[in-house]
C-alpha cells in the first residue's frame, strides 16, 4: 500500500469536507477507512490499497453533497496521485457499491466493494450511527420523530444486509444499542 497516497487522501478529504457537520464529514470517512481495514484484515485475497482508497474517498462524490458525475472528485484526486487507470477503475467500482439508497438489495460484485460497503454501514450503527442520524436530521430540518423514523427505514435493516462475517460480528453490539435506544426513546416519549 502506498502510504504517501493514503496520507494525501486523508488530507484531501479533510479539505473537501471542511465545515460539514451533517454526518458526512472527514471523521466519518476516517472511521469508514478504519472499519474497512479491520474488515479487510479478516478477508484474505482483498487488495487493501483499493479498500483503503475507496473507503477514504467513498463520499467524495456523494450525490447528497456534490453535483459531480462519474466520480469526478475521486478520479481527479487519484489521477493527480498517479494511480494507475485500472486501479482507479477498481476503486471507483468499490465506491459506487457503497450507497444504501442507490444499491438497495444489490450486493457488490468485488470483495473490495463488499468490504467498503460493510465499513460504511457499520458507521451507521451504534452510538456513532445514532449521533450521525440526529446531526443529519438537524442539518436538514427534521424533527426528532422524523429522525427516529430513519432507524426503521434504514438503520435497523443494515445488520442483515452485511456482506462479510467480520462486519456481521462487529455489527451485533451496535445493532443492539440501536434497539435499546429506540426502546428508551419510546418510553421517554410516552411520558405525560
Amino acid at each position: 500500500m502506498n502510504d504517501a497516497t493514503i496520507t494525501a487522501a486523508i488530507d484531501y478529504i479533510q479539505d473537501l469536507f471542511r465545515g460539514n457537520s451533517g454526518g458526512h464529514d472527514a471523521e466519518h470517512s476516517l472511521r469508514v477507512y478504519r472499519n474497512a481495514l479491520l474488515i479487510a484484515d479478516g478477508e484474505p485475497g482483498c487488495d487493501t490499497e483499493i479498500v483503503a482508497l475507496a473507503a477514504l474517498l467513498h463520499d467524495a462524490d456523494d450525490h447528497k453533497l456534490f453535483h459531480t458525475e462519474n466520480n469526478a472528485n475521486a478520479r481527479s484526486f487519484l489521477t493527480a496521485q498517479k494511480v494507475a487507470p485500472e486501479k482507479i477503475k477498481r476503486i471507483c467500482e468499490a465506491i459506487n457499491a457503497v450507497s444504501f439508497s442507490q444499491n438497495r438489495g444489490k450486493r457488490p460484485e468485488t470483495l473490495e466493494g463488499k468490504i467498503v460497503q460493510d465499513a460504511d454501514r457499520l458507521d451507521a450503527l451504534g452510538a456513532i450511527g445514532i449521533a450521525r442520524t440526529f446531526a443529519y436530521g438537524g442539518e436538514h430540518g427534521r424533527s426528532l420523530d422524523e429522525s427516529v423514523a430513519h432507524f426503521h427505514e434504514k438503520l435497523l435493516l443494515l445488520k442483515d444486509e452485511l456482506n462479510t462475517e467480520t462486519a456481521r460480528i462487529l455489527a451485533e453490539p451496535r445493532h443492539a444499542l440501536l434497539v435499546r435506544f429506540l426502546e428508551e426513546y419510546e418510553k421517554e416519549s410516552s411520558l405525560k
